[in-house]
């Protein structure tokens, strides 16, 4: 991979989601890769690719493709790879990611997820840090936010499923 110079940034964010759905279930969600793949990604985004190791020092591969929905933008992909940090089942997931583009890595983010059970609903505390970044990438980091709360919303959709 290219390696180019990445600056240091500091943009975080917090997003707070509550599903009618077990934390176990939620967990799973989030750590099994056939179930990742069938929800991770905004809205008109769907997941070709989903590889993960939900382990401490486990890797990420995950590749992003926008569907018809986007209209141009269809058949373009996002990738990303990264490593798990931390897995306490099933109440946390600590993970590392890089936004890639081509050879050129976009950005470097560290997400935090928290999952408390509370009368048989599921709190979910996602923190996200970014903490690098190539200039030119500003575009994708400023979307970030957005882009995970389509993905919760796909998320909830999916959980909501029996």
């Amino acid at each position: 991979m290219n390696k180019t110079k990445m600056a240091e940034i500091h943009k975080e964010f917090t997003i707070i989601r509550e599903f009618n759905a077990p934390r176990e279930k939620v967990f799973k969600a989030w750590t099994d890769s056939k179930l990742v793949g069938l929800w991770w990604g905004p809205e008109g985004v769907f997941t070709p690719v989903c590889e993960i190791d939900p382990r401490p020092g486990g890797l990420i591969n995950i590749v992003m493709e926008a569907g018809e929905a986007l209209g141009k933008f269809k058949g373009t992909r996002w990738p990303m790879n990264g490593r798990f940090e931390e897995i306490i089942e099933p109440e946390k997931i600590v993970f590392t990611s890089n936004a890639i583009d081509g050879e050129k890595q976009l950005f470097q983010s560290r997400t935090t997820v928290i999952l408390t059970e509370k009368d048989g609903k599921t709190e979910m505390v996602v923190h996200v840090f970014v903490t690098k970044m190539v200039a030119g990438s500003e575009f994708a980091v400023a979307g970030m936010e957005q882009g995970w709360n389509s993905q919760f919303d796909k998320l909830g959709k999916f959980l909501a499923k029996d």
